[in-house]
C-alpha cells in the first residue's frame, strides 16, 4: 500500500532526474505573500493540497517520497510555534528533503550574529530553501532579495503582515467542505488588527471568489480596512450568522496588545465569543488557525463541535506545506 500511495502522489507535469529527485525551476520561487500570488498558482497549490490529504490519510506506514531527496530545507523560527514549524518539519521530510530547525536561542543569534550573517552561513552549507517566521513584518522578503537566484523562501508568517500557507490550508479545508468558495460569505472575528491570517485569508478569499467580513471592535480594527483589504466589516457578530457560510475565530494576541485596545475578557467573550448559544443560531462551519483561547474567543464545544474544521486545518497544514515546498522545485506556474 504505501508503495502504490507513493508512486501515485509523483507530480505529473514536474520534470524528473532518473534518480526520482525534481528539477530545479529555471526560475526562482518564494512563497511570501499570498496577495500578490496569480490565481493559478493557488489552484494549483490547492488542488495538490487535496492530492496530499488523500497520501496521509491512506492506511498503512509512510513511505518517504522522492520529491526533495537530495534538498536541504532550514526552518528558521523566532517566534513560538507548534501547529506550523511542525507541519512544515513534516511535511519536508515525508517530501525526502534533509531538514534542519534552528531556534535562535540556542544559535549564534543568541551571540548578536544578523539574521542576514545566519542566512549567509546557512547558505554556505548548501541549504536550498529557507522557512521563516519573524516577529517583524518583512523580514523573509528583505532576506528573499538579499539570497541568490537558487533559493527558495518561504514566508512562515512575519509580524502582522501575512501567512501565506495558513491561508491556503483554511481555503483549501473550507473549499473541500463546501465545495466551491465562489460566492461564500466567510466571517473573519476578532483581532483583526494584528492577524496575518486574516490579511492573508482576505486577499486569498477574494481570489477564490468568497465575500469576506472583518467582525470585531473599532479598537482591534486596522484603519481604512475596508478600502485596503475590499472586505465588509461590522462590529455586530450575530448581525452575520444568519448569513455566513464560514466563521473563522482569531486568537486574542495578548502579548501584541497595546493598553486600550482590548476591552475587559468577559466583554469580548459577550460579545465576539462563539458560545454554544451563537453555535445553535448558525448552520455555519467553525474555523480557528490556533492556539486557541479557550472560553474567550471560543467554547471548547465549539472548537471541536461537529462543524469545527479546527482538527481538519491542523491536517491539512501537512498537506498544503507539502504541496507548497514541491512546488518550489518544480516547473508549476
Amino acid at each position: 500500500m504505501a508503495s502504490t500511495r507513493a508512486a501515485s502522489i509523483q507530480p505529473k507535469t514536474a520534470a524528473f532526474s532518473p534518480n526520482g529527485k525534481a528539477f530545479s525551476s529555471p526560475k526562482r520561487k518564494d512563497l511570501l505573500t499570498v496577495e500578490h500570488l496569480p490565481l493559478e498558482t493557488v489552484l494549483h497549490l490547492l488542488d495538490r493540497s487535496d492530492h496530499y490529504v488523500k497520501f496521509l490519510e491512506a492506511p498503512g506506514p509512510f513511505q518517504k517520497l522522492k520529491i526533495l531527496e537530495g534538498r536541504t530545507i532550514a526552518n528558521l523560527f523566532f517566534e513560538a510555534s507548534t501547529r506550523t514549524r511542525t507541519s512544515f518539519e513534516l511535511a519536508e521530510r515525508r517530501l525526502g528533503a534533509d531538514v534542519i530547525s534552528l531556534t535562535p536561542a540556542v544559535s549564534s543569534l543568541a551571540k548578536g550574529e544578523s539574521i542576514l550573517d545566519t542566512i549567509r552561513v546557512l547558505e554556505a552549507m548548501k541549504i536550498d530553501a529557507f522557512v521563516i517566521r519573524h516577529n517583524v513584518s518583512g523580514v523573509p522578503g528583505f532576506l528573499a532579495s538579499r539570497l541568490p537566484h537558487n533559493l527558495h523562501v518561504v514566508n512562515a508568517g512575519d509580524g502582522v503582515h501575512e501567512h501565506p500557507t495558513q491561508a491556503l490550508l483554511d481555503a483549501a479545508e473550507m473549499r473541500a467542505a463546501l465545495g466551491s468558495l465562489s460566492g461564500k460569505h466567510v466571517a473573519i472575528v476578532g483581532d483583526i488588527l494584528h492577524s496575518r491570517v486574516a490579511r492573508s485569508n482576505a486577499w486569498l478569499l477574494a481570489k477564490l471568489g468568497a465575500k469576506v467580513t472583518f467582525v470585531g471592535p473599532d479598537t482591534l480594527m486596522p484603519r481604512n480596512v475596508a478600502a485596503v483589504f475590499g472586505v465588509d466589516t461590522t462590529n455586530n457578530l450575530d448581525s452575520i450568522l444568519d448569513t455566513a457560510d464560514a466563521v473563522m475565530m482569531l486568537r486574542i494576541q495578548m502579548e501584541r496588545q497595546a493598553r486600550g485596545f482590548f476591552p475587559s475578557i468577559e466583554e469580548y467573550r459577550e460579545e465576539y465569543g462563539m458560545t454554544p448559544e451563537r453555535m445553535s443560531r448558525s448552520t455555519a462551519l467553525i474555523l480557528h488557525p490556533g492556539p486557541i483561547n479557550h472560553g474567550v474567543e471560543i467554547e471548547t464545544e465549539a472548537a471541536y463541535g461537529e462543524r469545527s474544521l479546527v482538527l481538519r486545518q491542523v491536517r491539512r497544514g501537512v498537506a498544503v506545506r507539502m504541496a507548497v515546498m514541491e512546488w518550489l522545485f518544480s516547473n508549476e506556474v
